[in-house]
């Protein structure tokens, strides 16, 4: 298989916060860009520094040599994929469709068999890490599942979108990878709202005990840049609370569905139902830290 280089012809559906940034350091890479996406108005910017815009994704993906996307939830990138006017319309055989989005590990398996079996494109599962920032910066962790030598011809496309690139095994392999790293970010943000908390009970400045936590074992990406939206109530999304309870739901499905004794998964994902239920939904997930302290007799 070729490898896939600029100035190759490819597309991008979907242009939320993460897509747009993505499709834009795509077209920044030299490749010749279509995009589509629900309402075209996200596409103007794009538009504007050279991409084509397309009517359907069947439309963008027709003669691209890769196609991504990258859209809320599992039924999204089905009827994206395999709907009326969709992606499976348009691709021909040998062309790689990466899926940046998270979904459930098993619905992507059957996606990447039935894209290879009707259309003899290869799918790659490839959620990604690193927020916003990540996605405007091209920084991204990119955790992917699928046909290796796919992996390989499609590395163009994926440098230009993040950084730390990692092949995981087979269709789904990513999507698990992914479900473990929400846990941990989900998990390590509970304990930091609960920390952050008992500081203040205890009439302890937030902001001299995180500097200080940061100083030792217990610094992580959540310490550094959750815990200081939660101290500032700078709560305005980044990464919505409600994506974070699908997030944690699928963590918790794919606990189930391997066996593994999971209570911290099972305390996290119950978490994000009671943030999005306290109508929180729209916030940052960070707002957890506003419900741990509502509950703990804490004032915002």
């Amino acid at each position: 298989m070729d490898t896939i280089s600029p100035p190759a012809q490819v597309a991008f559906v979907g242009l939320g916060v993460m897509g747009a940034a993505m499709a834009a350091n795509i077209l920044k890479a030299g490749f010749t860009l279509a995009v589509h996406n629900r309402s075209r108005g996200k596409a103007e910017a794009l538009e504007a520094a050279g991409a084509r815009w397309a009517a359907s994704p069947a439309e963008a993906a027709r003669g691209a040599d890769c196609v991504g996307l990258c859209l809320p939830d599992t039924p999204d990138v089905e009827a994206v994929l395999f709907g009326p006017d969709g992606i499976a319309e348009g691709v021909g055989p040998g062309t790689v469709v990466i899926d940046f989005s998270t979904i459930a590990a098993s619905p992507a398996t059957g996606f990447a068999r039935r894209m290879l079996e009707e259309r003899g494109a290869h799918l790659l599962d490839s959620p990604v890490s690193g927020g916003p920032g990540g996605a405007r910066d091209g920084t991204l962790t990119c955790m992917i599942g699928g046909d290796a030598v796919a992996f390989e011809a499609a590395r163009p496309f994926f440098e230009a979108v993040g950084k730390t690139l990692t092949h995981l095994g087979p269709p789904g392999a990513g999507q698990v990878c992914k479900s473990a790293n929400q846990l941990l970010v989900a998990a390590t943000m509970q304990a930091v709202s609960e920390a952050l908390a008992l500081g203040r009970k205890a009439g302890l400045d937030p902001v001299a005990m995180r500097q200080a936590l940061l100083g030792g074992s217990a610094r992580s990406f959540v310490l550094e840049n959750h815990a200081k939206r939660m101290i500032e109530n700078t709560l305005q999304p980044g990464f919505r609370a409600e994506l974070m309870r699908k997030d944690t739901r699928l963590s918790l499905g794919a606990m189930r569905d391997h066996g593994v004794f999971a209570p911290a998964t099972a305390m996290a994902a119950q978490m994000m139902e009671a943030l999005v239920n306290s109508g929180r939904g729209g916030m940052d997930s960070a707002a957890l830290g506003l419900l741990v302290a509502e509950l703990s007799g804490l004032e915002a």
